[in-house]
């Protein structure tokens, strides 16, 4: 454990990210999940609505740095082209 006032501090930081990260991955797999779900049973209009709602939590955490933009971009453009597919 940390001794300087200013190292317990950061520690304590970065313990409240880490929770906060883990919480946002953990949205982001069971809004991908979701999308998942209605692509399964070819429920178009669910997986549209659950889409857009990934879309939303998936770009929150790429704004926030939980995730990198560039594997939000592909996983945002996987759920798309999953559900274009099932709409075709």
């Amino acid at each position: 454990m940390a001794n300087h006032k200013s190292a317990i501090k950061r520690h304590k930081q970065s313990l409240k990210s880490a929770a906060r990260n883990r919480a946002m991955r953990s949205r982001i797999k069971n809004a991908v999940k979701e999308v998942r779900a209605a692509i399964l049973v070819k429920d178009t209009d669910r997986a549209q609505k659950a889409l857009v709602a990934a879309k939303s939590v998936i770009d929150k955490a790429s704004t926030k740095g939980t995730v990198h933009w560039k594997n939000a971009a592909r996983k945002v453009s996987r759920l798309s082209k999953a559900v274009n597919s099932i709409a075709a």
